[in-house]
């Protein structure tokens, strides 16, 4: 199932009396909320889903994961006032979910959510994901985990340019489509070169139609102010270390989930796996994620400002004043 059916909250939609400027307001077909890690889509998204009779839409790759819980900034149950939230806990760590998995999920999901009358709210940081359902992509091959655990070793050991440098030899056009730092998509881009025999850029014909429901989407981009977005992410690795997160990754090791798995492979996780796999020690451990973080942080920002028709918003989404402005454009 994708909605977390744990939920047995009383439903507090009701409760929230909705403003008038919104109340008559033409309500979009769906509604992104992204930005960068830590700066506060969820709370935003449920004070949105609050107003406008909504529901959220997971967008965040490792929140879809079953077991990884502490460094995914999942909204605890009892924070999330009665809003229903799909898409969520329910893949199993063992099993590589990919962009494309999420944009058929999510494509249900939203034709569901919008057949009961709400509105369909999408939440995270994903941009790939946000992507694949306005772009969907080609059919492609599934992971390759050996293949993906050696390009991930070339890319720790020689750095991201190298594999551009790679893809350059192996799919010169796809190559020319992509920045050496945008090294997911370049790494995926070899990937299926290597095990199909024909180049990404040779294939992207076979590219379904968008949902339709991507030509009605309005996209909330929150851009906080740097200097406290980084510090926040630096205070909330330390709790994550400080919360158990050791402890979570070896119990997941031990229940066989593999260390060079997407799950495993998030921030937050991967420098778990070689601190305990002897790599570094612990406070290096720490301090990587810190700066991993910060710098999938930059990246998120990057990725959202090629986004066709962003809408964004400075500030963080806890802030008041933040969350009536949005409001007030949705209703536009």
């Amino acid at each position: 199932m994708s909605v977390d059916q744990s939920q047995t909250l009383p439903d507090e939609h009701a409760s929230r009396a909705v403003p008038p400027e919104t109340a008559h307001a033409q309500v979009p077909g769906l509604i992104a909320i992204v930005g960068p890690t830590a700066s506060g889509k969820s709370t935003l998204g449920i004070e949105v889903a609050l107003r406008l009779d909504g529901e959220i839409i997971n967008c965040d790759s490792v929140q879809v994961y079953q077991g990884i819980q502490i460094a995914t900034a999942k909204v605890p149950l009892a924070e999330r006032r009665g809003v229903l939230h799909h898409l969520i806990d329910f893949v199993s760590p063992n099993i590589n979910y990919t962009a494309g998995d999420w944009a058929r999920e999510a494509a249900v999901t939203i034709e569901d959510v919008q057949r009961r009358g709400r509105v369909p709210i999408l939440v995270g940081g994903t941009g790939l994901y946000l992507r694949a359902l306005r772009n969907p992509f080609f059919p492609s091959p599934q992971t390759d985990i050996e293949l993906r655990g050696r390009l991930n070793e070339i890319r720790e050991r020689r750095g991201a340019e190298h594999l551009h440098r790679l893809l350059e030899r192996l799919d010169p056009q796809s190559a020319a489509e992509l920045y050496a730092r945008d090294w997911p998509r370049v790494q995926r881009a070899i990937e299926v070169r290597l095990q199909t025999g024909k180049a990404m850029s040779q294939q992207k014909t076979g590219r379904p139609e968008p949902h339709e429901s991507a030509h009605r989407l309005r996209i909330i981009v929150l851009n906080p102010p740097r200097a406290e977005l980084y510090q926040r992410i630096n205070e909330r690795a330390e709790k994550h270390f400080a919360s158990g997160l050791v402890e979570e990754v070896k119990t997941l090791l031990t229940e066989g989930v593999p260390a060079n798995s997407n799950a495993l492979g998030a921030h937050g996780y991967r420098r778990v796996v070689e601190y305990l796999e002897g790599k570094r020690n612990l406070k290096s451990a720490v301090e990587q994620t810190k700066l991993d973080v910060r710098h999938y942080a930059k990246r998120q920002l990057t990725w959202f400002r090629r986004e066709p028709g962003a809408e964004w918003f400075e500030g963080f989404g806890e802030d008041e004043h933040l969350q009536e402005t949005v409001l007030r454009a949705l209703a536009e």
